[in-house]
Parts: C-alpha cells; sequence; structure tokens
C-alpha cells in the first residue's frame, strides 16, 4: 500500500490517517472531507471529555480502545500544548437499585485497567463536588476535559507535514473500485489511491454501500441537546457530574461538565433527529427520514423502548423537565440557571432486529476498511483507533 485514500475528516479519519503516515509503510495519502473544514461534526460538537474506559465492556474493542486512548489523546496534548485537564469525575448513584449498577461500574473500571478508582460515601462526594447528592459515587481520577477542535486542527497540520494531502469541500458522491485501488468522485474532482479506509461517520453506512459493502445496520442518528449554567451558577459544580446509566443503552444521560474554555455545560440527552446533521430541532432532511422509516430495526427498538423515547421527547420541550433530570445529581439547581446550549448528532449504529450496536465496528472488505459504529468514546480513543485501523491494513 502506498496511497491510502480516507473518506472523513473527523477525529476518527484524521486520527487514522496520521497513523498510517507514521508506520513509515505509506508513501502518500488523501483525506477527503466534504465540509470546508477538519471535525465538523461530531468531532466538535460534544462535551469535550476526555473518557477513561469506565463503562464498556471489558475485552470490547470500546473497552481496550478507550484506555489506551485516553493515554495516547492525553501524550499528544502535551506533545502539541493543546489544552486540556485531567480533573476527574464522579458517578453518582442517587437511588438504592443504582448502588450494585455503580459496584458493576467499579469491577468494570479495575477489569478494564482504570487506575485509582475511589468509592465514596455521600460526606466524601461534597468533598469533591460540594453541591452533589448521592448515596454513593465512584471517583474516576483519569477523566478530563480537552479542546478537541485544537486536537483536529494539530493532527491536520501533522498530516500535512508528513506529506497527506486534505481536500476539503470533497464530498464523495460515487466510489469505483479499480485493478489499481478506488477512485472517488468528489466536488472537488476526482481522487485515486490503493485502499479505501472509511471514516465518514454519520454518513458511514452509505459510503459503506457506495463501495459495494455489505452492511444490514443502519446509522440512526440522535440529537444530543445541551444547556449551559449561567455564570453565577457556575459554582454548583467544579468539574465532571454524571448519574448511573442505564445498562440497556449506549447514552451516558445528563450530566454536567466543565469545558476547557470556561463554563460548565449540563446535558446531553437523546432525541431522534431528522436528519443525520440536525443540530436544531427545526431541522430535516427527506433522504434522512425516509432512511429512518424505511429501517425495520428503527421499528423494534421503538417497540422495544417506547418510555425511553417518549421520556426524551419530553425532555427535550421542557426545560422544567430537563432541569428536573439534573436536580437528581445537583439538588441547589433551578430551572432559572439554565440557558440553552448548543447540541450534537450522534452516528449510532443500529441492527435490523432493533439492538443498539454497543461495540465499535470495523468491517473488512477488498482493499477496503470501513468504520461503521463509532460513537463516544470514539474522539477520545481516535488515535488507538487510527492505530488500531493501521494494524489491520498493513497485517493484511
Amino acid at each position: 500500500m502506498k496511497h491510502p485514500l480516507v473518506v472523513g475528516g473527523g477525529l476518527v479519519g484524521l486520527g487514522t490517517a496520521w497513523q498510517l503516515l507514521r508506520s513509515g509503510r505509506v508513501s502518500g495519502l488523501t483525506l477527503l472531507e466534504k465540509e470546508d473544514r477538519v471535525g465538523a461534526h461530531q468531532s466538535t460538537h460534544n462535551s469535550g471529555v476526555l473518557h477513561a474506559g469506565l463503562y464498556y465492556k471489558p475485552g470490547s474493542l470500546k473497552a481496550r480502545l478507550a484506555v489506551e486512548g485516553i493515554r495516547e489523546m492525553t501524550a499528544y496534548c502535551r506533545e502539541r500544548n493543546i489544552p486540556h485537564e485531567i480533573c476527574g469525575k464522579v458517578v453518582v448513584a442517587v437511588t438504592e437499585d443504582e448502588v450494585p449498577r455503580l459496584r458493576e461500574l467499579e469491577s468494570r473500571g479495575h477489569a478494564n485497567g482504570l487506575q485509582g478508582l475511589r468509592w465514596l460515601g455521600p460526606e466524601e462526594l461534597r468533598e469533591i463536588e460540594p453541591h452533589a447528592a448521592g448515596l454513593a459515587a465512584l471517583h474516576v481520577p483519569e477523566e478530563g476535559i480537552v479542546d478537541y477542535a485544537a486536537v483536529c486542527n494539530a493532527l491536520k497540520s501533522d498530516i500535512e507535514q508528513s506529506g497527506g494531502r486534505i481536500m476539503t469541500g470533497a464530498e464523495v458522491r460515487h466510489l469505483q473500485e479499480t485493478p489499481q485501488g478506488w477512485t472517488a468522485d468528489t466536488k472537488a474532482g476526482d481522487f485515486s489511491g490503493d485502499f479505501l479506509v472509511n471514516c465518514a461517520g454519520l454518513q458511514c453506512d452509505r459510503v459503506c454501500r457506495m463501495a459495494g459493502g455489505e452492511t444490514s445496520d443502519r446509522i440512526v442518528p440522535f440529537r444530543g441537546e445541551y444547556y449551559k449554567l449561567r455564570a453565577e451558577s457556575s459554582r454548583l459544580v467544579r468539574n465532571l457530574i454524571y448519574p448511573v446509566p442505564d445498562p440497556k443503552f449506549p447514552f451516558l444521560g445528563v450530566h454536567f461538565t466543565r469545558l476547557i474554555g470556561g463554563g460548565i455545560e449540563a446535558g446531553p440527552n437523546a432525541v431522534l433527529a431528522l436528519a443525520r446533521e440536525a443540530y436544531r430541532k427545526t431541522q430535516w432532511n427527506l433522504r434522512d427520514i425516509g432512511d429512518i422509516a424505511g429501517f425495520g430495526g428503527f421499528w423494534k427498538f421503538l417497540a422495544r423502548h417506547p418510555r425511553m423515547a417518549w421520556d426524551e421527547g419530553l425532555r427535550s420541550m421542557s426545560r422544567k423537565l430537563f432541569c428536573r433530570s439534573l436536580q437528581r445529581l445537583v439538588p441547589e439547581l433551578r430551572e432559572e440557571d439554565l440557558v440553552p446550549g448548543g447540541a450534537g448528532v450522534r452516528a449510532q449504529a443500529i441492527s435490523p432486529d432493533g439492538e443498539l450496536v454497543q461495540d465499535f465496528r470495523l468491517l473488512p472488505g477488498p482493499r477496503a476498511l470501513h468504520v461503521l459504529n463509532a460513537p463516544s468514546p470514539a474522539a477520545t480513543a481516535s488515535l488507538a483507533i487510527g492505530r488500531a485501523i493501521t494494524w489491520r491494513i498493513l497485517a493484511g
């Protein structure tokens, strides 16, 4: 392989391109990004958290690559002088039934190799987060916050300085396999490579099918909406405060995050988006709606979890209900403390039987590899994901 073609300029695509170039076995590389800048979607529409690998099933790709990824990402940020901080977080059990689930998270954390986990009682919790309340909590000292936009820009610079080429405004319209590899017809012209790496995030399943790949899973977009705390209310949160998540879903529940640039963010929820890039409630896309409506796996998911879908929809429409969820963690919070924030869209793969795909999914193909499920913690793990992809490609 001399000249891979990478589709997608988010953190996973950038991390993969950088790792391929670092391998010394690539003499050229082209990365195609449909927007006018790198990191335009999931990579920078998130809460900026460095996830240490607490939640993920031991032995899974998510578990291994999150643990490796946070250490690799932190080292990269130190080397490139990118704003970041390992501030730690607390995961809080509010009800009796959440306590054994929190114990299970503690066990997972130990199994995944996290260091310094500490079980907290109510008084110990208040020493770390004076305004938080719960029956018990788990302190995760390795978690942190980072400026992911700065990471994207640093990776872009490193790729270009290493001989890679990044083409923005290059939305892929058609992929053609050739005797030499692949040719991509894009809005910026035609580009060729001898190996295709699909890191297209919210569009990854479509790019896979465009390349003749077979995947029965479908990306279903879930919008995560945020509020911010007013400046005078920021005293209520020191760092990161999370609930105990529902184990049936890959969503972590609404939580509090201190941002690397200042301020406190609260959220996100998880509501169905009517477009794959719908950052506002009023945005919709007829093709994306048709994809959702015509996918049986979505309706099976909805039939299996109607209460969750209903509750998330109501919370999306009501600041009062959103605040009530947050008050479980910080009872002093008031509705007037919240002002509208931003939003992100999670590229979540769902199987035809209605199950949320829980792990990262890498699908090999003829002279191709498709990243078909890489939601959170993919930002944290992006350099480790890129290294794993590089190993798979070069070993093959």
